[in-house]
């Protein structure tokens, strides 16, 4: 044998290691679930390869559509005991877990909907006398086996957005939930089988990092989909098999612009929310606001005050507005960038001081360095930063100096700055006079630059996990 087939038989003969998962406010365990070695992922790809490849088994369009629309059912019908889950394993105050399950409810019903779109074209062939005396139409297809990799913040909405969408176009799909919260996902996985899904279709595969990146780069993946930081996402875009397709979800730094015209009292609790919102653990959290000079350190004052008032805890505690970090290492990392930049000349506001192990106080800092990590790549914490300008045209420079472009924000009351703001500000996506964090499901969802690939959003993704073929008939 050589290296690799060694490597094989190690692989194969590997014993599923035990992965506990525990509360990451008081690290209180929650349960054990056992990890999927090799061997068995490499049946769940054959298995699910070959459903792909024999088109007389694929899932009618109907079934699909009878399984969705029961998975959404029991979605409501457990949805206490899943946002407890989502707070819990997560960290996700209550109050937006239950948001989280409202809206994997909408996600997985919308999957359900779209099937009816998965829809051709006629393509008109006697335009030149090449192609006359035939006839032409597309179908849909679905493009193969789905990976997905998901992230720890909305452990369960993000996997609905990643699988359910890959049940609705028909493609088998197997999904590595985050290390963190792998419950959200198993118990959406189970829903699914519940609903009447052949378990083949839809494989729960926890796994350590090796084998992960095994799994996602074997050939017989078609599509890739993965939410997480831009440094691991594009690493595993280069390795990806040859005609491999892939949809990558990265964070951001978040930028908004306050025109002298803005309604403040209005606009606080809109930033404060967008700010805050899961202790700044979202992808497209407001981190850096830029104002008018002279009302930038009164804005950071009112968000400061705002900041100073909410609760911070336990996720599982109803009174909890700001949750724990997932893992106590992001509060140490929080805290080095905080101090830096503090050090450096910015002005704290508020906070600046970690609560204990895994909880960092909500933070405003004033006028950080412009070249801070605070001010040039994604916090993933609760630490907003505002910034002073002279001139709407240096704010928007600035908003676009990053590598980094996904969601940004405009608060004004004057049109033509809406709209400058709209057609200049390096983003996929503007919003007038909300935050950066505002997202619903059917909506496009992407990074652009080192933010991402591709787009997500339901109707998005299941294109993205469809492909075309074209019947041409000669009369």
């Amino acid at each position: 044998m050589d290296n690799v087939e060694h490597s094989d038989v190690a692989e194969n003969n590997k014993v599923p290691e035990t992965l506990d998962v525990v509360n990451p406010y008081d690290q209180t365990y929650i349960e054990s679930i056992a990890t999927v070695i090799w061997g068995d992922i490499d049946k769940y790809l054959s298995t699910a390869h070959q459903l792909y490849k024999d088109c007389n088994q694929w899932i009618p369009a109907f079934e699909r559509v009878s399984i969705l629309k029961k998975a959404a059912v029991l979605i409501s019908q457990r949805a206490d005991e899943l946002a407890f889950l989502i707070a819990n394993e997560g960290g996700k105050p209550l109050a937006d877990a239950r948001v989280e399950v409202t809206r994997a409810i909408d996600g997985v019903e919308l999957c359900a909907k779209e099937i009816s779109k998965l829809i051709g074209s006629q393509i008109p062939m006697d335009l030149t006398q090449a192609g006359a005396g035939r006839i032409a139409f597309t179908t849909k297809e679905p493009i193969g086996v789905v990976v997905a990799v998901s992230a720890f913040n909305h452990p369960l909405n993000l996997i609905v957005h990643q699988v359910a969408p890959a049940v609705a176009a028909g493609c088998p799909v197997l999904v590595k939930p985050a290390r963190d919260t792998p419950l959200s996902c198993k118990a959406f996985v189970d829903i699914l089988h519940e609903a009447g899904l052949p378990p083949q279709w839809c494989r729960f595969v926890a796994c350590d990092i090796s084998t992960s990146e095994k799994m996602i780069t074997d050939p017989r993946v078609a599509f890739f989909s993965f939410i997480g930081s831009a440094n691991i996402g594009w690493m595993l875009r280069s390795k990806l098999a040859p005609g491999t397709r892939c949809a990558l979800e990265h964070g951001g730094v978040a930028p908004v612009i306050i025109d002298e015209s803005a309604d403040i009292d209005a606009m606080i609790p809109s930033l404060l929310k967008g700010g805050f919102y899961h202790s700044g653990q979202v992808c497209v959290s407001v981190q850096r606001i830029y104002a008018p000079k002279d009302k930038a350190k009164n804005i950071a004052q009112l968000l400061a005050e705002g900041a100073a008032k909410l609760i911070v805890g336990n996720a599982i505690d109803e009174k909890t507005e700001c949750g724990p970090l997932i893992r106590p290492k992001e509060v140490d990392r929080v805290e080095e960038w905080v101090d830096e930049a503090v050090a450096a000349g910015a002005i704290l506001m508020t906070g600046g001081k970690r609560l204990g192990e895994s909880t960092y106080a909500p933070t405003v800092l004033f006028e950080p360095p412009a070249n801070a990590k605070v001010s040039t790549m994604e916090i993933f914490g609760p630490v907003v930063c505002v910034y002073g300008y002279d001139d709407i045209d240096e704010a928007i420079e600035q908003a676009n100096s990053l590598d980094y472009a996904f969601q940004a924000a405009v608060f004004t009351k004057n049109l033509d700055i809406a709209t400058k703001a709209i057609r200049e500000l390096d983003a996929t996506a503007v919003m007038v006079n909300d935050h950066t964090a505002f997202r619903v499901d059917w909506m496009p969802f992407a990074g652009r630059k080192h933010s991402g690939y591709n787009t997500g959003g339901i109707a998005y993704t299941m294109h993205d996990m469809s492909q075309d073929k074209m019947a041409v008939i000669k009369l």
